[in-house]
């Protein structure tokens, strides 16, 4: 629910359903058009070649949620411009996939793939139906990939769970639930409660003709649990990264002001037994 984005304006914005295969061409348009604000806008914090969970700023230098990689076959999930599965090809892991809905995202991945020697492999895909073969990854994860942008997140993680080998990890990063309640206003006058957290319509936002341009879908903390023991996935962790005090930058909604009070990253930690 980032209300305060410069990105491709929307005539309406309401709540409603939506199902997904208007929520995946909405993300695909959406974000075709909004890849270049967002690579320009955020790309120093998130580096070329860096992996960052959270707008908090936890990386994966420093917290090694994904593990030893060595030897791994690994899947990024919602891969945007690749920084993420490139940082993982600078450290050694030889076989690292990326896909990602928004193809112009994927033009961002490949131009920093040249301009930095590191290339991440990367396809045009739906979280939703991941084009791969069943048992094919020793690791799969997804820093604030695709998971916001799903209608039923037990679709998804069961997709997640099919490709995953048993005794695979799965580790992605989501927006805190209960951020859901509160808007995009990151200073002191953005915590007050606005929305249910009990309300799961999807945010949408439409053009003049009631075409969803861009959609974001809430799930309950329960929704993430369940769909993760329903795809036959272990939960091992959960993580609410606190706001650290040497970062000071605005993100959104996100922001050190309310970051310091509520969470704004939920990190889902599981394996697939085996």
């Amino acid at each position: 629910m980032d209300d305060q984005r410069d990105y491709p304006a929307p005539g309406w914005v309401e709540r409603r359903t939506v199902r997904g295969d208007e929520s995946a061409r909405a993300g695909r348009l959406w974000w075709d058009g909004a890849a270049d604000a967002y690579q320009a806008e955020h790309g120093d914090f998130l580096r070329d070649v860096g992996f960052v969970w959270s707008p908090e700023g936890v990386d994966e230098a420093d917290v090694r949620l994904l593990g030893d990689l060595d030897g791994e076959r690994v899947l990024e999930i919602g891969c945007g411009a690749g920084q993420c599965g490139r940082w993982l090809r600078a450290r050694g892991v030889r076989e690292v996939v990326g896909f990602d809905l928004a193809w112009r995202q994927l033009q961002h991945s490949r131009r920093i793939d040249e301009q930095t020697g590191y290339r991440l492999p990367a396809v045009q895909a739906d979280a939703q139906r991941m084009p791969f073969a069943a048992d094919s990854f020793d690791v799969v994860f997804s820093s604030f990939g695709a998971f916001p942008f799903v209608p039923a997140a037990e679709t998804a993680l069961a997709e997640a769970a099919r490709v995953l080998r048993p005794g695979g990890r799965f580790v992605f990063s989501v927006t805190h639930p209960i951020r859901w309640c509160f808007p995009d206003d990151p200073t002191v006058h953005g915590m007050t409660v606005r929305q249910s957290y009990f309300d799961r319509r999807a945010y949408v936002e439409e053009d003049d003709e009631g075409r969803a341009v861009y959609v974001e879908h809430h799930h309950t903390v329960g929704d993430w649990l369940r769909g993760i023991v329903a795809a036959g996935l272990e939960l091992r962790d959960m993580v609410e990264p606190e706001w650290p005090e040497e970062n000071d930058q605005v993100w959104g909604g996100w922001g050190p002001e309310r970051g310091r009070m509520i969470p704004g990253t939920a990190i889902f930690s599981a394996v697939k037994p085996g």
